[in-house]
């Protein structure tokens, strides 16, 4: 049986581990019948929290895309986290060295939408129709829950990503601009170093087939719950690469050929 208020005391504890940048033990082996749904509930009262003192809104982020990433959790569908103002980073920023727990980043393709965007089903034509134009990006992830719990090996689950707001921590947008219906977004990739070394490669596709099914799926889920992607709202559609580590001191190029690039580097402790 659910405790009461065991939704808030979870909120509370993702945000003082994000605060003293110290991870909290796993939320689904205190709350063995935590429901996605529920999950869900976690994160939007830690959203709360953050709206509260200050912070905005600026878009979604779009995780689990990919058929490789869902068949390790057992699952067979993505999962959302929402974007706020004190997560933006420039192209090239410097971050500093204790912003993060054990930061990891992704390669991926953002939608930045000139349009409100809502329902079910929604076409890729319909997404795109509603996209002022796309740019290359580098998703930021933390967690702010342990991967495992040392006790009893259980390792973090889908419901705890969700609770954690997807893992996302920050987003950091490339320079350039595309007009999404002139491009088969299928095919647009990036190549990824670390300090100088290819540590990974993808293609669009790798996002549900197309990284605007991404968008349409997050569209549906968004209706379903009353709310709808708004105009001037940033959407990270979906890692088509593995998170590569970030430990103090990381330079990060994603080159996405015709399309740009995006990079940052992670500053050493002082």
């Amino acid at each position: 049986m659910k405790r009461p208020g065991w939704i808030e005391d979870a909120a509370d504890r993702l945000d003082r581990a994000e605060k003293y940048r110290t991870q909290t033990g796993l939320l689904s082996l205190a709350n063995p019948e935590m429901s996605m749904d529920d999950a869900y509930a976690v994160q939007s009262a830690w959203i709360k929290r953050k709206l509260a003192t200050g912070e905005t809104t600026i878009g979604w982020k779009i995780g689990l895309t990919s058929r490789a990433m869902q068949q390790a959790l057992n699952i067979d569908v993505p999962d959302s986290g929402v974007l706020l103002d004190s997560m933006w980073f420039e192209d090239g920023s410097t971050i500093p060295a204790r912003r993060f727990i054990q930061p990891r980043v992704e390669a991926e393709i953002a939608f930045v939408m000139k349009k409100p965007l809502s329902g079910l089903n929604l076409s890729i034509d319909a997404v795109l129709d509603a996209t002022d134009y796309v740019a290359p990006a580098l998703e930021i992830l933390d967690t702010r829950i342990v991967r495992a719990d040392a006790a009893t090996g259980r390792m973090r689950n889908f419901c705890d990503t969700i609770a954690d707001n997807a893992a996302n921590a920050g987003i950091v947008l490339g320079k350039h601009r595309a007009d999404p219906e002139t491009l088969d977004l299928r095919w647009i990739g990036a190549i990824v170093s670390r300090d100088g070394v290819i540590e990974e490669t993808g293609l669009g596709a790798g996002v549900l087939g197309h990284p605007a099914t991404s968008v349409s799926w997050l569209a549906a889920r968004l209706t379903q719950y009353g709310h709808q992607i708004e105009p001037g709202q940033i959407i990270l559609s979906g890692s088509f690469i593995r998170p590569i580590e970030c430990p103090l001191g990381t330079d990060i190029h994603a080159d996405f050929g015709q399309f740009g690039t995006v990079g940052c580097h992670f500053a050493k402790e002082d």
